[in-house]
């Protein structure tokens, strides 16, 4: 009897316990953990006869393939514009877009105009009226150490 229960605690040993995964609960939820990219798709126009469009060109022969594969939440597309200037239109999940002329550019400066669009959130740009925003404003003001008859030592 004493063998039968050292198998059975040493088979109990070997065994991993399971658990059960339910596929819902591998997606991620919204909260103050999940980053939501905001830019889902890029849009690069360009011309192939136009000499302002070459280093455009460059760009998208060498990066576009890159960046693609590292930016899977973003469509990127190539549109042939003949006879214009090169551009990147980039739309945001909030409806706006945001365009940005490239000619002229190197492709390493074209590479952080796109990462710029990449980070940006596609919001309005608001100038700000305050230096702090807030929903309640405080009734004295804002403290500062430089208003007090003797300064504060820190």
């Amino acid at each position: 009897m004493a063998t039968r229960a050292a198998t059975t605690a040493a088979a109990a040993v070997s065994k991993p316990a399971r658990h059960q995964v339910l596929r819902g609960s591998l997606s991620s939820r919204p909260g103050h953990a999940v980053y939501v990219p905001q830019l889902r798709k890029l849009v690069f126009e360009y011309c192939d006869f136009w000499p302002s469009n070459a280093h455009a060109r460059t760009y998208i022969l060498n990066n576009i393939e890159d960046l693609a594969a590292t930016n899977p939440h973003v469509e990127v597309v190539l549109l042939k514009r003949s006879y214009k200037h090169p551009v990147v239109r980039g739309f945001y999940l909030n409806g706006r877009d945001k365009v940005i002329a490239l000619n002229g550019f190197q492709p390493t400066a074209i590479a952080e105009k796109v990462k710029l669009l990449l980070d940006s959130s596609g919001a309005k740009i608001r100038p700000l009226k305050k230096p702090v925003e807030s929903t309640t404003e405080s009734v004295r003001g804002i403290w500062s150490g430089m208003h007090v008859e003797k300064p504060v030592e820190i």
